[in-house]
């Protein structure tokens, strides 16, 4: 653990759960292996079919700045953004966000993204069950929203597997590609506090990440 590590405590929400193989914690903008990895993450081009950032994250200064922004966030009650590691030797993976959370109505969004050498280990099935059980527990959630873009079958079937029924398609609710001058439609999934918890079927988690 390096000393940017060792002063997570004084950060939002710095321990989360764990289970499945995995840790979730906050992230730390000071720390230059985080920075780097949500620079990689936001910057990767399967993410970026997929999502189109309100602010572009290009460099370490950028991704720097994104991290304190969601601390913030977090600090204002408003964001969770964990960073989803591995249990064993702490390797980033990816992160899970519990975003626009209205604590009146108890309801909040989920979205989540995995670092291309981890993908293909069920990391966001994972991640997301234990953020869900976290949420519904922790902050006393009742909803939980989960909009991908329509095509996105992978988040589909993460959706489905924890428990986050189809809902309905959203039109046009998020933008195209790489622009803010179109829309695209959007699949809507949610699950509630007092749906059963789903039985994962995993594979055993790897030894190392």
């Amino acid at each position: 653990m390096t000393d940017a590590h060792a002063s997570s405590a004084t950060l939002p929400y710095p321990a989360g759960p764990h289970g499945h193989g995995l840790r979730l914690r906050a992230w730390d903008p000071e720390d230059e292996t985080d920075v780097d990895a949500w620079r990689r993450g936001l910057t990767d081009p399967d993410f970026l079919r997929w999502n189109t950032p309100l602010k572009k994250v290009e460099d370490a200064a950028t991704a720097r700045a994104s991290l304190r922004s969601k601390a913030e966030a977090a600090a204002a009650g408003t964001t969770v953004t964990f960073c989803v590691t591995d249990a064993g030797t702490g390797t980033v993976l990816g992160q899970i966000g519990i975003n626009e959370i209205d604590h009146v109505m108890r309801v909040a969004r989920v979205g989540y993204w995995v670092l291309p050498e981890a993908r293909g280990r069920q990391v966001a099935t994972r991640a997301l069950a234990l953020a869900a059980r976290w949420a519904f527990g922790e902050l006393g959630l009742h909803r939980l929203e989960l909009g991908h873009a329509l095509g996105h079958e992978a988040s589909c079937r993460t959706a489905e597997r924890c428990g986050f029924p189809y809902e309905g398609t959203l039109r046009d609710a998020m933008p195209e590609e790489g622009t803010f001058e179109a829309f695209r439609d959007v699949h809507l999934h949610a699950r509630l506090a007092t749906d059963p918890e789903p039985e994962l079927v995993l594979p055993d988690p790897p030894a190392t990440a």
